[in-house]
């Protein structure tokens, strides 16, 4: 069963009002990040964040993350791992507004620090095969081995480390951490992972934020063009 909107661990995200962001920092000068200092956003059970590289997605979804207390790298809030950071540290001037009794349990997983999440959990002598897997078995194993959390998920372009079948299996997980009422955050380049009827889908851009359908993004558009036709985009490199 769907969680209410007024259980959500995060309803809303906005600047704090106590810990403004200098607008001379470089994420305060992305687009969607100004739009979300200046008018802040809602968000829905399912919210799906898709836009060119650059745009602000992981810049948005790692703050997020960060402020709700998970490791910016990814893992739970038990994960303690630190590599290189690059967080822009947006987190710490993000004001979350939370559901009544919300869970404050959460999982967050990136692709690009995942090698190190795996390391560190192999580390600490946490269960599982990581090491000893492809890079997309090792996805689909952490959150299969933690899908019982029920809470805050947040995935940042989960694809990248996924096939075609990794997909529908993400989505099917998905699928269940909605039916049973936790929150999922996702930032993607797959019409695949956007494609689920309840998500709440934000198209960011130049323009910053904007909510979109399905059928309105340009990723779709491009994608059924593409394959409706490859060889109109391939005769492009051809000598």
């Amino acid at each position: 069963m769907s969680a209410p909107f007024d259980s959500l661990p995060i309803r809303r995200i906005a600047e704090h009002p106590k810990e403004p962001m200098n607008r001379d920092d470089w994420a305060a000068k992305i687009p969607a990040v100004q739009q979300v200092l200046d008018e802040g956003l809602e968000l829905g059970q399912f919210t799906v964040l898709v836009g060119e590289n650059g745009a602000g997605k992981s810049t948005l979804v790692e703050a997020i993350a960060g402020a709700f207390g998970l490791n910016p790298e990814g893992g739970t809030r038990n994960s303690m791992h630190h590599t290189q950071p690059t967080e822009s540290g947006l987190s710490s001037h993000l004001q979350l507004e939370r559901g009544a009794g919300a869970s404050k349990a959460g999982v967050f997983l990136r692709a690009e620090t995942m090698h190190g999440l795996f390391a560190y959990l192999g580390s600490i002598g946490s269960r599982g095969k990581h090491n000893f897997q492809s890079h997309g078995e090792s996805f689909i194993e952490f959150f299969t081995e933690r899908s019982s959390i029920n809470g805050l998920w947040v995935f940042d372009e989960a694809e990248s480390a996924l096939s075609f079948n990794g997909c529908l299996m993400l989505l099917s997980q998905i699928s269940d951490l909605l039916r049973t009422g936790s929150q999922v955050i996702l930032s993607t380049h797959s019409p695949m992972l956007a494609s689920l009827p309840q998500a709440k889908i934000y198209e960011i851009g130049d323009w910053g934020i904007r909510e979109s359908s399905y059928d309105e993004l340009e990723m779709v558009s491009n994608w059924r063009l593409f394959l409706q036709a490859p060889g109109r985009y391939l005769r492009h490199f051809e000598n």
